[in-house]
C-alpha cells in the first residue's frame, strides 16, 4: 500500500496536486494524509491577558484549519469514490517543513506530493518558497512537484536527468521504477554535460544505471551544460513529449542550483510537467 502525504494551504493548486496523486495511484491501494499547518504568529506571551489572547487565536486558527480540511476531505472522497483509497487529515500549529519531516517518519510515508505554488506564491517563481524548503530540508522521502492546476495524464514518457557524476543505487531510483512499471513507461536518460566524451566515472555510472533499468525501454540523450540549461531541459521535455521528470538531489547536482531561490528567479525554470525529486541515500 502506498502511503502518501499531501500538504495543503487550501488553494486550487494544492487540491489539484491532491487529485493528481489519487489519479497517479488509481489502481493501487493508498493511504493519503492531507496536512495543513498554521502559524499562530503571536509575540512572546508574558502577561495573563496575552496568554488568554494567544489561546483564543490558536483555537480560532485550529478550528478554521480543521473545518477546511474536512471540506477538502469530503471533496476528494466525492471525486475518488471509485478508487481504493483511504484518507486522514492532519492539522498542526508548527513549521511546515519540520512537520512534514516528522510525519514522514511517524507515518512511514512513501511519497510527498505538493503543488508548485501556494495561494500567495510569486508568479515568476517556478516553485513556491514552501516547496523549495521542503525539497532542501527533506532527506528521507521523494517529493513529487505538480505544476499549477495540472490535469492528469499517464506518464508514458518519463525522463531522468543526470550528470553521471555518481553511481546510483537501485533503491534510490525505486520511485521511478515503480511508476515506469505501472504505466509501462519509456525512460529517457538525459545527461547534462560539459565535455563531449564521458570520462571513466561517468561511463561506470551509466553502465550501472542501464543495468538497473534493463527491464525497461530506455534511450540516451545528451544536453550541453551551459548558462541556458533550464531552457535546454524545457525544450527536451517539449520535443520528446515527456510526461514526468525525475532528478536525484545530491551535492553539486543541477537540482541544487534550481532550488536556490535567486537562481530560480534568474533562470526562469518553469516545468510544465510533474517533477519528482529523489533524495540521495545517506
Amino acid at each position: 500500500m502506498q502511503r502518501i502525504l499531501v500538504p495543503t494551504d487550501f488553494s486550487n493548486n494544492a487540491y489539484a496536486a491532491l487529485l493528481y496523486a489519487t489519479r497517479l495511484f488509481q489502481d493501487q491501494k493508498c493511504k493519503i494524509y492531507i496536512l495543513n499547518t498554521f502559524d499562530v504568529n503571536t509575540p512572546v506571551l508574558t502577561s495573563r491577558m496575552n496568554t488568554e489572547r494567544g489561546k483564543i487565536l490558536y483555537q480560532k486558527l485550529s478550528n478554521a484549519s480543521k473545518e477546511k480540511l474536512e471540506e477538502s476531505l469530503h471533496r476528494i472522497i466525492r471525486d475518488t469514490e471509485h478508487l481504493n483509497h483511504s484518507f486522514e487529515t492532519i492539522s498542526v500549529s508548527k513549521d511546515l517543513t519540520e512537520t512534514i519531516n516528522k510525519t514522514v517518519i511517524h507515518k512511514n510515508i512513501d511519497l510527498i506530493v505538493m503543488g508548485t505554488k501556494g495561494a500567495t506564491s510569486a508568479k515568476e517563481m517556478f516553485m513556491g518558497s514552501n516547496t523549495v524548503k521542503v525539497i532542501r530540508k527533506n532527506k528521507n522521502c521523494p517529493v513529487l512537484i505538480v505544476p499549477d492546476e495540472f490535469d492528469f495524464c499517464k506518464p508514458k514518457e518519463i525522463a531522468f536527468a543526470t550528470g553521471l557524476r555518481r553511481s546510483y543505487h537501485e533503491s534510490e531510483i525505486i520511485p521511478m521504477i515503480t511508476i515506469a512499471k505501472v504505466f509501462e513507461s519509456k525512460i529517457r536518460i538525459f545527461h547534462i554535460h560539459k565535455e563531449e566524451e564521458l570520462d571513466s566515472q561517468q561511463k561506470h555510472s551509466l553502465k550501472a544505471l542501464k543495468q538497473h533499468l534493463k527491464n525497461f525501454e530506455i534511450s540516451m540523450h545528451y544536453l550541453q551544460k551551459d548558462t541556458k540549461k533550464a531552457f535546454h531541459i524545457q525544450e527536451f521535455i517539449k520535443q520528446k513529449n515527456i510526461n514526468m521528470l525525475f532528478m536525484i538531489r545530491y551535492r553539486h547536482s543541477v537540482l541544487e542550483e534550481f532550488t536556490k531561490e535567486a537562481v530560480i528567479k534568474k533562470i526562469g525554470f518553469a516545468p510544465t510537467i510533474p517533477f519528482l525529486v529523489i533524495p540521495e541515500l545517506n
